[in-house]
């Protein structure tokens, strides 16, 4: 497949799926019938989905029998798991749906092997009893495959780097119908694309990956009033440039919905959230994050020990599907005039429609080039931005407005690039790899897939 390649359309005259019945142990949802709207449906639900047929695969093998299937009957494929990274329509594809493959094993001397239906918050349950941690997102909800092939930044990268770093091998079918086993020397082309190029190369069915030792971490979240914005947007950017690896960090002008889920103290209003995650002694953290501290009076402040596997809570992401547009970059330094343009945009006073315009520190571990090459590049960028909205009627309209302001305000900071984890359904127009890691992602596709099958890179 040619990453660059025009997404599918409608067939006009569809395949008969009854072969492709016969040879799966799962099972094929056209239309109307039961588990397809269930399974089509993506995370976000602003997306709608329309696939030809959705295959509910309950193995490796299903997974290599409905590519090949496709292959012979000229039919797109596709691949979802928890949905979270859909940004089209899907229609004329063949869904591969990857949820029932939910393998999960921990191995106490530090690693794992889970199956691409997994979240991570099995991973971060199976993990704790043994004191070990994986490297996953903000939200624990999402897939481990999806989340990893796209490098993987979480709330500890600083510290341990990109989640795709630590990956041992990967089970995957190519756009051949091939079952292959990808590692640091066998196919090692394959295994260089699988980290960073976003599933462009393949439907990946299970994912070896090394934990950390880390039961504990000093971590949450610091809220203060919208009023504060100013001082601690300033207070953040200089404190967070001369932070050590044991701290990770992310600020976010926040205007939450007054709805039972949101906490009293942030409904309704304009509030700022520090969130902070070191991974050292957590004496040592308490005095790293007294600065922020003292900048204004808390709304909420939920900084202390909690154990790993409750990093989730720190940016206490939604769990429910909903309706949103978001938009990603990734920026340098940021001088006080980046500051002036954020809060203009985004800032209290401003009538900014965006749930969360959020700034993640990176550099740390995730700035060194792992021990064994990968597609996932950018690490020189000193901060991400992630902004998102609800993309729905009345405020749908301002939401894409607005972000568009908050990226051109920002422009001048913007390094061109974005993350892989962090692409995603705004039109900002940076791109996840340089060209010439664009150009061999290319080269392998056409290699592993001639006829141009797959149409991955989903979550």
């Amino acid at each position: 497949m040619a990453i660059d390649a025009a997404l599918p359309t409608q067939p006009s005259d569809a395949p008969d799926l009854a072969g492709l019945r016969e040879q799966l142990t799962g099972h094929v949802w056209q239309p109307g019938e039961d588990r397809y709207a269930e399974l089509a449906t993506p995370w976000n639900v602003a997306v709608r989905t329309s696939p030809l047929a959705v295959a509910e695969v309950a193995d490796a093998d299903d997974v290599a029998r409905a590519v090949r299937w496709a292959g012979r009957s000229g039919v797109p494929v596709t691949v979802q798991s928890t949905g979270h990274g859909t940004g089209w329509d899907l229609a004329g594809t063949l869904l591969v749906h990857t949820g029932r493959l939910d393998e999960c094993t921990v191995h106490a001397e530090g690693w794992a092997r889970v199956g691409a239906g997994v979240r991570w918050h099995q991973v971060l349950d199976a993990a704790a009893p043994h004191g070990l941690a994986p490297l996953c997102g903000s939200a624990p909800h999402v897939g481990v495959v999806g989340y990893t092939t796209g490098g993987g930044i979480g709330p500890a990268a600083r510290s341990f780097g990109a989640a795709s770093d630590r990956v041992r091998a990967f089970d995957v079918v190519t756009g051949d119908g091939e079952l292959r086993r990808a590692t640091a020397t066998q196919e090692p082309d394959l295994f260089w694309g699988l980290r960073g190029g976003k599933g462009t190369l393949g439907v990946v069915t299970a994912i070896e990956f090394d934990l950390v030792l880390q039961p504990e971490i000093y971590a949450g979240a610091l809220f203060v009033d919208g009023e504060h914005a100013d001082a601690v947007v300033r207070r953040w950017l200089a404190w967070s440039l001369d932070l050590p690896m044991a701290a990770s960090t992310s600020l976010a002008i926040l205007n939450l919905p007054p709805l039972p889920s949101v906490p009293e103290p942030l409904a309704g209003r304009c509030t700022v959230a520090v969130r902070f995650v070191w991974t050292g002694d957590p004496d040592d953290g308490e005095r790293t994050f007294r600065p922020m501290r003292e900048v204004a009076p808390a709304l909420i402040d939920a900084v202390q020990t909690i154990p790993y596997a409750a990093i989730g809570t720190v940016h206490a992401d939604p769990v429910d599907p909903m309706p949103v547009r978001d938009v990603a970059a990734l920026l340098g330094d940021l001088p006080d005039a980046a500051a002036d343009a954020l809060l203009e945009v985004a800032g209290p006073g401003s009538g900014s429609p965006l749930v969360i315009a959020e700034l993640r520190r990176l550099g740390g571990a995730l700035a060194a080039e792992p021990a064994v090459p990968s597609a996932l590049g950018h690490r020189d960028a000193t901060y991400a931005l992630y902004a998102v909205g609800i993309a729905a009627p009345p405020v749908g309209e301002a939401v894409a407005e607005r972000q568009e302001r908050l990226v051109d305000a920002l422009r001048p900071w913007a390094t061109g690039g974005a993350m892989p984890t962090f692409v995603v359904s705004g039109s900002a127009p940076f791109l996840p790899w340089d060209e010439a890691t664009r150009t061999r992602l290319d080269e392998l596709a056409r290699r592993y897939d001639p006829a141009g099958a797959l149409r991955t890179g989903l979550v």
